[in-house]
């Protein structure tokens, strides 16, 4: 019989993973079946998928409905191009859709295959909006430190993580970064929301001064903030941001790849953070991560200028991927927002997101090194810290301690993510997960974080004052 892990460990070049120490040991787990919120391993080990994938199997998992909408069109029509103003049936039905449920502004949708490439052509748009109306110097794009946008060349460096960009030469020269809204990390002591806010807005306004507004051409951001942290603005941030951005004429692009379609209980993020944006990306939930699919969402505003200066100075717009509104993966969309309205789940992941989030904040109150629980809707993270003194200070990176939190939760059946730059374990379930199944996540990551606590401990690695 053919070893699967060994076929893996041999020929899978596997993404954000340990080459050398994958050819060695092998995958930590094969997924074999799925359904609900459960996944099944090759031993037929059963795990609590507490991250719904990454951030994306919004309805759950074996959902037959996408999976026969995706055969039926299959058979129907497999695949046909949008080149050259060729159209299928199931992307323009599914255009109308996505247009309809999103805030008001919004013209167009290009579809495209994922959230990198969705932010990849973001970057292109907005190049050419400001080439169309010769403004050719307006080219830099701001991210945010600790912002997710994908590892795409250009998304890659949008991405504030340093660990994506080493060894890559990212990120390219007309990207710049500004500060995350974290509360743990870049809140003074004592700041008020407002107050917060304020010094945020005024340093994004000090950067595009400094560098020139006629040469800052968008701001890219996430509602609230995914890979980076599950980090929640302070109310108020965006209208401040976006009034700096007005002021300036620098575009806002909202990155809903993770909070889009219902992850913060509203159809998208950008409504719950009043962030208006002049142009948006969408992807996982789309499908709820059964077909790859994403959308970049463009303004009437900026459609005008490319159908009209744009088509006029450089004709066929001049972009595009061979997967663009494919057929399959557009009625997988089409089947996934039926389940979506059809079974109130947006509604539903505000409603029990406020238990888990409840539920994650009285689990570790008590916790010595959880610094933080946040999060709203339905995605929540817990930081944890070493205590000093009064406050906190990042854990050396080498006591892995995220990793090592989301080891012991995966040995005891709860999948849990321990994500990049600085030690946050985040949550991000089905839509459908009930509330047994979140005190079962939980309290089972619970037990994780008092093992490595003690283990911690005994390796000195605690202010002896605060154990």
């Amino acid at each position: 019989m053919t070893d699967i892990r060994d076929l893996d460990r041999q020929f899978v070049f596997h993404p954000f993973s340990a080459a050398g120490q994958h050819e060695q040991s092998g995958a930590a787990m094969i997924a074999r079946e799925a359904s609900g919120c459960w996944i099944t391993d090759d031993a037929g080990k059963r795990y609590l998928d507490s991250m719904a994938g990454l951030w994306c199997v919004n309805v759950g998992y074996g959902r037959d409905r996408i999976a026969d909408a995706m055969a039926d069109q299959a058979r129907k029509l497999s695949y046909f191009h949008g080149f050259s103003s060729m159209a299928t049936e199931p992307a323009a039905i599914l255009a109308q859709r996505v247009i309809e449920k999103a805030p008001p502004g919004f013209s167009k949708i290009f579809f495209g295959a994922s959230g990198s490439d969705a932010n990849d052509t973001q970057a292109k748009i907005v190049w050419y909006y400001n080439n169309a109306l010769g403004r050719t110097e307006k080219k830099k794009i701001i991210a945010r430190d600790r912002g997710y946008h994908g590892v795409t060349v250009m998304a890659g460096g949008l991405t504030g993580l340093p660990a994506l960009h080493n060894g890559f030469d990212l990120p390219l020269p007309m990207i710049r970064h500004v500060s995350a809204p974290h509360n743990l990390w870049t809140r003074h002591p004592g700041e008020t929301d407002d107050a917060f806010g304020d010094r945020l807005a005024a340093e994004l306004n000090t950067l595009i001064e400094a560098e020139g507004p006629e040469t800052v051409a968008a701001f890219i951001a996430e509602p609230v903030m995914g890979a980076g942290g599950v980090i929640v603005p302070p109310e108020g941030y965006f209208p401040k941001i976006k009034a700096v951005l007005d002021r300036h004429d620098v575009l806002l692009i909202a990155d809903e790849v993770i909070c889009g379609f219902g992850r913060l209980g509203t159809w998208f993020g950008t409504e719950k953070m009043d962030m208006k944006p002049d142009l948006m990306s969408v992807a996982k939930g789309i499908t709820s991560g059964y077909a790859p699919l994403s959308g970049v969402l463009v303004g009437e505003e900026i459609w005008r200028v490319i159908s009209g200066e744009g088509a006029a100075k450089f004709g066929a717009f001049g972009h595009g991927y061979t997967y663009t509104a494919h057929p399959v993966m557009a009625a997988a969309a089409l089947a996934n927002l039926d389940i979506l309205e059809e079974d109130n789940l947006v509604e539903r992941a505000g409603s029990i997101g406020a238990y888990m989030q409840e539920t994650l904040r009285t689990a570790f109150a008590d916790m010595p090194i959880a610094a933080e629980v946040r999060g709203t809707g339905l995605v929540a993270a817990v930081e944890f810290a070493r205590p000093v003194g009064e406050g906190w200070e990042k854990f050396d990176p080498g006591r892995t301690v995220a990793p090592r939190i989301v080891r012991a939760a995966l040995e005891d059946g709860v999948i849990c993510r321990a994500l990049p730059n600085g030690d946050a374990v985040s949550f991000s379930p089905p839509f459908t997960i009930t509330h047994e199944e979140i005190d079962l996540a939980v309290s089972t990551v619970r037990r994780a974080a008092d093992q490595t606590y003690s283990a911690l401990r005994a390796e000195g690695a605690l202010d002896p004052t605060k154990v």
